[in-house]
């Protein structure tokens, strides 16, 4: 697989090219793009037809023409992960591209295959983030006006960035699905071509590069598993795998707050979650899935698996203390389903095999960071929560934080009720966090607690009464 694109030399709009590099075939031709013009709303005829929207030839394409514009990030094995993980683990670390994830892929490749016409006028887009940036930065480089529609709660350091790019920005609705509504509807940007961030054949492709990259960088790997939101990734990476190396498998992870390819499978169909709700990893957070992307997937991904908040968090953890690497929530959650306790810990298929995950994105600001390392403490049994009730005479409080200090345990917060209690009015409640080593350590403090006569109200049981 070494140096697949450098066998597109040459090539130009709307030639075939057939080269056999490590008997690979690639044909390239631009005029074949063989099922992607669909109707706006899909039928069951199309979901079922055999014909594909992206084919290996369109990612061979994109690999070919965006390679002096992205970074071919390194993919390593991590001696720690897979220790703890029981597997041998390689992380590809997609968070160190220019914008901090792996949408530059998609956004570059796009914004290449556009007609002339369509460069001149320019193109849209509705992105809280990752998206957004990839296209301003991509569109600055190319020449291309770049038009991005952000939702009230996109972050406003993301929002500041992508006008540093160059983009026009428009800040416009409450969530991602009002901004596109925005996109789509407003007379003034009429002509403006629409780039679907997850679901456009150009994204799926470029996307699909990664697949190839890791394949020459771990030709040997057995099991990749990747993050799933919209489905545009895992369509491409998996199309581009099973292509080159069809006894490979392919697992998809999505948060349980936002399953929408569970959904899709179950239905036949993209269709929305009936319990979605918010999570830390918002860049997966993709009401339904793109409609190209599914048809894709349906056919390459082998499982897709979900994994909890507190596991995305964890992920997140071990990533900054063991690997010294800042990762948005989105980009850790295939690594979350493979932590102990989790999916895809004593998966048979992954037991001893060499396992890929990408860590696809890296825009975490730091207050939110610093949420998710809380949470993640918490889950790991570091971060401990009890109410005890205390003496109000003077003394009672440093009593218990003494009884605290002989233990080692660190006092991270301490709050005390006097008012809504149904205790004698000598006495106060006195809630408090702790930073212990682990489990076991906070069970020793909380049986310390006991012995000298508190009552405590332990862990998800300190609920103030």
């Amino acid at each position: 697989l070494k140096m697949i694109s450098s066998s597109f030399r040459g090539i130009k709009r709307g030639f075939d090219v057939k080269v056999f590099p490590h008997q690979i075939y690639v044909a390239v031709n631009s005029a074949k793009r063989c099922y992607s013009s669909a109707p706006a709303e899909k039928d069951d005829a199309w979901f079922n037809d055999e014909r594909m929207p992206v084919t290996f030839e369109d990612v061979s394409k994109a690999m070919y023409l965006i390679r002096s514009g992205i970074v071919r990030t390194t993919t390593k094995r991590s001696h720690y992960l897979s220790e703890m993980c029981g597997m041998d683990l390689f992380i590809k670390n997609e968070f160190t591209q220019f914008t901090g994830s792996f949408k530059e892929r998609g956004a570059r490749n796009a914004l290449l295959s556009l007609n002339d016409e369509e460069r001149a006028k320019g193109v849209m887009a509705a992105s809280a983030g990752n998206h957004a940036l990839a296209l301003a930065r991509h569109g600055g480089l190319l020449g291309i006006p770049v038009t991005c529609f952000m939702p009230t709660i996109a972050p406003l350091t993301k929002v500041q960035k992508c006008g540093k790019l160059g983009a026009n920005i428009v800040i416009h609705g409450a969530h991602i699905g009002e901004a596109k509504i925005e996109a789509e509807t407003n007379p003034a940007y009429e002509g403006l071509k629409y780039i679907n961030g997850y679901d456009d054949p150009e994204i799926i492709a470029g996307a699909g590069t990664m697949g190839i990259e890791i394949l020459e960088q771990v030709p040997e790997a057995d099991v990749l598993v990747i993050p799933v939101g919209g489905a545009g990734l895992i369509a491409g990476v998996a199309l581009a795998a099973k292509t080159l190396k069809p006894n490979i498998k392919v697992i998809g992870v999505e948060p349980v707050n936002c399953a929408s390819y569970s959904s899709a499978l179950a239905a036949g169909r993209p269709t929305a979650p009936g319990d979605a709700s918010s999570t830390l990893a918002d860049g997966l957070a993709v009401p339904v899935v793109g409609p190209h992307a599914f048809k894709v997937a349906r056919r390459y991904v082998d499982e897709v698996i979900q994994v909890n908040e507190k596991a995305i968090a964890l992920a997140v953890l071990r990533l900054v203390e063991n690997e010294r690497y800042v990762v948005e929530g989105g980009g850790a959650t295939g690594l979350a389903a493979l932590l102990p306790g989790q999916p895809l810990h004593n998966h048979p298929d992954l037991k001893g095999k060499k396992v890929v995950v990408p860590l696809c994105g890296g825009n975490i600001d730091s207050t939110t960071l610093g949420r998710v390392i809380d949470r993640g403490m918490a889950a790991d049994g570091r971060l401990v929560r009890f109410i005890a009730t205390v003496s109000d005479r003077p003394g009672g409080i440093a009593k218990l934080t003494t009884h605290l200090a002989e233990a080692k345990a660190s006092i991270k917060d301490i709050y005390h009720e006097r008012a809504w209690l149904h205790t004698s009015t000598d006495q106060v409640q006195v809630k408090c966090v702790i930073e212990v080593s682990g489990s076991d350590h906070g069970e020793a403090v909380h049986q310390m607690l006991l012995a000298r006569g508190y009552d405590v109200h332990w862990g998800r049981d300190s609920h103030l009464s």
